[in-house]
Formats: structure tokens, C-alpha cells, sequence
């Protein structure tokens, strides 16, 4: 049976040197009261030492909010955690600059690649063998996932490239003991069992909770509430008390947040479903909404969608403000299917959610192929279309679950501003006008590090095409063609002169973008969708 313990007797459970395993997404899931506690004992008497932490998706807020960082960012101390795993550091700027700094070793894996191998690690498997990451800086023939100087010189192998198993070339990712599964949920019962009906995602409660036990280690589960033994819909539980070792109640609902952005919205959990058009705020009309817009163009009725962070996330808006969020099933990440994308700091959550699955048995669907779109962020692109969104201008970001999704979706959309860097963009008179040019170039000679291997993605059979707010390029076997063109810009100076490298020019030039793309009101993507 589960023990009720207080906040500060889970801090104390956090001994030296053991590694911890959470389950959380941004905000999400992420056991906020405990981890503030587990820092405040650091702060006090300079324990647990040496952690090292192992979680799946990026757990912060970007340092953004009322109440600045939140997140992982509070372990950000030096000497508390001093090894991280995980998918994504960008979201928790503390923990970005000691990575950056040298200070903490670190590695970055894909994120369903973790997921998985909580699977393994619960059946005390030695890890899992995939194509993901081939041919990136993930594949140990590069960097092997290591972020920084320190890891390179010390820390061990995670990944083992295999060139042929069964004819077939293959990464094998080690599976790692973890003394602590920390996570949230919002009811347990007396005997442990926990339910999850205010979180906007199921996440990996369960396969991390087998890991830790497999390894002879605990489970502490932060909720909000207590229940009677007996009382819960056993359909409901999402981890059974056989897993859980120890339950602490929040005291502070403060600490307590369904994403990064929102508190608690229960058309995020599916308890209500809304009017979306008057509860999704319209994004505004400029150059991002134009990008978008092209983005749907790429969508057929019936397409399982998956929208990124960034740009993409917008893509759920257009759908529902062209009526057209119907037509298609949205997809995210998280295990969130059905209704559209929240956006921006609702990355993650679904307005109208339909299903939700556990985050690792989503990835198995990603990896074996079932996404016919995804929409990702255009961030550095070099001659072949590879894509790096991992180290950019020498700041470390990290793959999240981009390098899963975007090697295996049927067809790869990658959206974003032409440069990078200070760059100021207006739409007047239905043309696109660059009122200053970014500072960096995006479209360059070789990346430094590559997450999207193009060439691995076109030996699949996929589609792959980058979309800016001033032409449209797709990659074919025959290279990056410049096939379309925004009206107002210049073919020299503004796309061929702000190029690391030439692209193939089709005869008679690129054809000209939609024009009507480029107008305050659009409402034609119904139409173009019913003719597809």
C-alpha cells in the first residue's frame, strides 16, 4: 500500500548520486511542489548531489509567465543535478546555460526513443534497437547525442551504431537504471492507484513507473487529491498502486499547471467541447499567417496531421477559421488526437481532445509510418535539405520529438521565416514586403549538426518541402528546387542573394505563390480541399 507523505519527507527521499526518471511535458505532468522542495533542501543543506535527470519531453515554461522560470530550471544548481537526458533543454533556459556553460554533462535523444525505452527498462531489456537518428548528430559516427565539450570527454556511449542487423543498418539506444519515477497525476486512492482526469495528457506514467521498479527503485506520485480506497473507476487508473510507493497531496494549487501556458481548461481534458471558433483566438494577419496558410494548401481531406512548436502550431487556427478542422484528424506529440492544437504555450494540449493516448505507444505509430503530414519548424537547412534544429548559432536547442516524426511522415513540411535574426516582415496591397533583412542565413552550405536526414527520408518514399513567407522549395531526388515565389519579391536579391547555396531554378522561374494567400481575408482552403 502507497504511504501519504508530506512534501518535504519526498525531498528527502532524493539521496546522492541516483538517477531520476520523470514523466511531464513542459508544465505538464511535471511534479512542481516535490521538485521546489527537492531544491529548497539543496539550497539548505547542499543535498542530493549528482543527480542525474532523465525525462522524455522538454519540462519548462521557456522562462516565461508571472512567475518567471518554472520547471526543471529549479534543480539548475550547481553540484544538484549534473548529468541530463533528455529531448529538449530549450524550455528551461537555467538548465540550457549549464549545458551551454560547460557545467553539466548532457545528451540529447530523441524524444519517442526515450519513451521506448522506458518500455525496455520496465521489462529489464538492455535497450531498443531503431533507425531513428541515423545519419544525424544522434548516430555515434557524429556526435552520438552529446551536447557539449564535457560529455564528449566523459561521459559513456548511449548509443551504439549497428551497420548490419539482419542486412539492415540500425542505432541501438542503452536502456539506464533509474532509482526515482517522479510524476504527477491528480486522484490517488488509498492504495495508491492514480487517476489523471485534470491533465491535458496521459503521458508515460506507467512505462516509467515499471522502469523504476524493474530497477528495484521508488515512485512518488504528487496529486491533488486523497480518495477512499475502492472509490476510483478502475478504467480511469492510469498507474496501478502495485507501482507506487509514496503519494504527496499539493498544498499550493499555484503549483499545479495543465500546460505551460494555462492553468486548467477543460476542453483540454475532453469534460466539455467548445465552439471553436469563438473560443480559438485568430491569428493575426502578417507574414506568419500567410506561411500557414501554404501550409494547408499541402493538407487532403482525411490526412492525419501532426503540427510542431513554433510556427506550426498555428496551422490547427487556420484549419478551424477556413472551417475546415473537420475534414482532417490533428495529431500531437503528446498523445493528444482529434479536435485542433492549442497553440503557442498550449503546445501539447487539444481543444476538443477526442482520445488520448499514452505518449510512448503514440511514438510507435509515428515510427511505423502513419503520419501522412507533419509540420515542422524551418530552422537551418543546408544544400541537400537536411534540416538542423539542434545547435543553432552555437545555442543548443534539441530534437524534442522531431526526429522521430519528421523522418517517417509521408509528407515533411517544414515552415518558417526565409533568415533568422532581427528580421521585420509586413503583407500590404497583397505582397510580401521585408522591411529588414535577419541577420542569418537559414538556407546554408553544410549545417553543423543535422536532425532530419533528407536523403533517409526520400528512400522512404516521402514528400519533403520548405515554406517561407517569400517562395516555396521542394526537395526532390533531384535537389532543392525553388518552385514558387511570393508577389513583391525579388528573385536576386532577396531569396538567390540570401542563399548559402544555389537552388534549381525550373525553366521560365518560379511560378508565382497563390496571390489570394496574401489578402486580410482568405476563406477559399474549403474549396481547394474539396477539389483534392
Amino acid at each position: 500500500m502507497a504511504k501519504v507523505i508530506t512534501v518535504k519527507e519526498a525531498a528527502e527521499l532524493f539521496q546522492d548520486n541516483i538517477s531520476v526518471g520523470t514523466a511531464g511535458f513542459g508544465l505538464a505532468g511535471w511534479p512542481e511542489e516535490i521538485a521546489i522542495a527537492v531544491g529548497k533542501r539543496f539550497e539548505e543543506t547542499g543535498h542530493p548531489r549528482n543527480l542525474t535527470h532523465i525525462h522524455a519531453a522538454g519540462l519548462g515554461n521557456w522562462g516565461l509567465g508571472p512567475k518567471g522560470e518554472r520547471g526543471e530550471g529549479v534543480w539548475a544548481q550547481e553540484g544538484l543535478m549534473t548529468r541530463f537526458i533528455g529531448s529538449h533543454a530549450g524550455s528551461s533556459p537555467s538548465v540550457f546555460k549549464m549545458i551551454t556553460e560547460n557545467k553539466i554533462m548532457a545528451w540529447n535523444l530523441p524524444l519517442g526513443t526515450i519513451l521506448q525505452i522506458w518500455h525496455e527498462a520496465g521489462r529489464k531489456a538492455p535497450g531498443i534497437l531503431t533507425k531513428t537518428g541515423l545519419g544525424t548528430f544522434i548516430d555515434p559516427r557524429f556526435d552520438g547525442g552529446k551536447l557539449n565539450p564535457l560529455t564528449k570527454e566523459k561521459g559513456e556511449d548511449l548509443v551504439t551504431y549497428i551497420p548490419d542487423f539482419m542486412g539492415e543498418e540500425y542505432l541501438f539506444y542503452k536502456a539506464w537504471p533509474i532509482d526515482i519515477g517522479f510524476m504527477r497525476g491528480t486522484t490517488a486512492d488509498e492504495n495508491g492507484n492514480i487517476t489523471c482526469e485534470k491533465e491535458s495528457h496521459n503521458l508515460e506514467m506507467l512505462s516509467v513507473a515499471q522502469a523504476a521498479k524493474a530497477n528495484g527503485g521508488i515512485v512518488i506520485v504528487q496529486v491533488e487529491t486523497l480518495a477512499k480506497a475502492g472509490s476510483l473507476n478502475p478504467k480511469l487508473v492510469k498507474v496501478p498502486g502495485i507501482y507506487v510507493d509514496y503519494i504527496v497531496v499539493a498544498e499550493d494549487p499555484e503549483n499545479i499547471m495543465q500546460t505551460q501556458g494555462t492553468k486548467y481548461n477543460r476542453a483540454f481534458t475532453g469534460e466539455v467541447r467548445v465552439p471553436l471558433q469563438s473560443s480559438m483566438k485568430p491569428i493575426p494577419f502578417d507574414e506568419k499567417k500567410v506561411m500557414v496558410r501554404r501550409v494547408t494548401q499541402e493538407i487532403q481531406p482525411g490526412f492525419k496531421c501532426n503540427f510542431g512548436i513554433g510556427v506550426p502550431t498555428h496551422t490547427g487556427n487556420v484549419m478551424a477559421e477556413e472551417g475546415c478542422a473537420n475534414t482532417i484528424t490533428m495529431i500531437s506529440e503528446s498523445g493528444s488526437i482529434g479536435g485542433v492544437p492549442g497553440g503557442g504555450n498550449d503546445f501539447g494540449a487539444h481543444w476538443n481532445i477526442e482520445a488520448s493516448c499514452d505518449q510512448g505507444d503514440h511514438f510507435s505509430f509515428f515510427d511505423g509510418g502513419g503520419l501522412d503530414l507533419g509540420v515542422f519548424g524551418l530552422s537551418e537547412v543546408d544544400k541537400d535539405g537536411n534540416v538542423n534544429t539542434s545547435l543553432l548559432n552555437g545555442k543548443i536547442m534539441g530534437v524534442g520529438g522531431f526526429a522521430n516524426i519528421a523522418a517517417t511522415a509521408k509528407h515533411a513540411v517544414f515552415v518558417g521565416t526565409f533568415t533568422a535574426g532581427g528580421i521585420e516582415c509586413k503583407v500590404e496591397d497583397g505582397k510580401m514586403v521585408i522591411v529588414q533583412e535577419g541577420k542569418f542565413k537559414k538556407f546554408v552550405e553544410k549545417c553543423p549538426q543535422l536532425t532530419f536526414n533528407a536523403e533517409q527520408s526520400l528512400k522512404r518514399g516521402n514528400h519533403i518541402i520548405f515554406i517561407t513567407e517569400r517562395c516555396v522549395i521542394t526537395r526532390t531526388m533531384e535537389g532543392m528546387i525553388l518552385t514558387e515565389i511570393a508577389p513583391g519579391i525579388d528573385l536576386q536579391t532577396q531569396i538567390l542573394d540570401q542563399m548559402g547555396f544555389a537552388p534549381i531554378i525550373p525553366e521560365g522561374g518560379p511560378k508565382l505563390m497563390d496571390p489570394e494567400l496574401f489578402q486580410p481575408v482568405w476563406g477559399k482552403l474549403k474549396e481547394q480541399m474539396s477539389q483534392k
